[in-house]
């Protein structure tokens, strides 16, 4: 069998799969432009007062420093082993991956974590006996 003249391949024939989500529907539809912006979006808010954020993001994820500037700068996206380290690292980033992936109810189990803590922390402050006076608190 010979492959025809006009190039080296055979004519595609046949049905193409359709793009999928996670919950089987097919509309699911963040293209790859989006996914860096909303990533390098997020990396700007968590890092905004750092001045050497690409070292740091760097040092995180063990990509090459001009490599993680384009990640901030939104031309590329990480590939999915630097995406899971930046989320460890990132709690923006994993809220972004966590909306992109259409699962808000899980973005709010860090904030009732935190808030626990804090109050936690305020129960301790208002429990401990005041140093400077010995006369009960009134409110």
């Amino acid at each position: 069998m010979s492959f025809p003249k006009k190039g080296k391949s055979f004519p595609k024939s046949g049905k193409s799969f359709p793009k999928q989500g996670g919950d089987g529907s097919s509309d699911f539809s963040v293209d790859d432009h989006a996914f860096a912006m909303k990533i390098a979006s997020a990396l700007t808010s968590e890092l905004r007062d750092r001045n050497s954020r690409a070292k740091l993001v760097a040092g995180w994820t063990g990509a090459n420093e001009r490599t993680v500037k384009n990640w901030i700068l939104g031309r590329y996206a990480p590939c999915s082993r630097h995406l899971v380290v930046l989320a460890q690292h990132s709690d923006q980033v994993l809220n972004a991956i966590l909306s992109m992936a259409d699962r808000q109810d899980l973005l709010l189990a860090p904030k009732v974590e935190d808030l626990r803590r804090k109050v936690f922390e305020l129960a301790a402050i208002i429990g401990e006996p005041s140093r400077s006076s010995t006369r009960p608190h009134t409110f």
